[in-house]
């Protein structure tokens, strides 16, 4: 994929982003936490690097809440409107983005659904995107 620019938002308009550049990797996760803070059977997340990601509008407008048993768990969202926005796990320098907070299409497809073994009973699946029970190991950097 190329670089270029792609913005977000949340519903109510408050809050903006902006990312530039290689957008990583996009997947479905099916464990319960996602499934709990979307309400949905899974989440549908984006990751870009942190120098990839700025705020553009409403920063003051936006609540964290981090899963303290968890290692890189959490949750943004606009205190507005309580629409999903980008957040950055603890310790390290890069976002999650839910994809449905996107204004453009961002050219990346989802690669693989994870963690279905937490998988929401009553979710049927219709693609042919590889399944992992867990997390898959991560591929190493070329």
């Amino acid at each position: 994929m190329s670089d270029y620019k792609v913005t977000g938002s949340c519903l109510c308009g408050d809050v903006a982003f902006e990312i530039t550049g290689h957008l990583n990797l996009f997947q479905y996760c099916h464990c319960t936490r996602c499934q709990k803070v979307t309400g949905s059977a899974f989440a549908s997340n984006m990751f870009v690097e942190g120098d990839q990601f700025k705020w553009t509008q409403g920063e003051d407008n936006i609540s964290e809440f981090h899963l303290p048993e968890a290692k890189y768990f959490g949750t943004c969202f606009c205190k507005t409107c309580g629409s999903a926005l980008p957040w950055q796990p603890k310790g390290l320098d890069r976002r999650i983005v839910p994809a449905g907070s996107l204004n453009e299409d961002p050219q990346l497809k989802p690669s693989q659904h994870n963690f279905m073994q937490e998988n929401a009973p009553w979710h049927r699946h219709n693609d042919d995107l590889p399944m992992h029970d867990a997390m898959p190991p991560r591929k190493p950097k070329a």
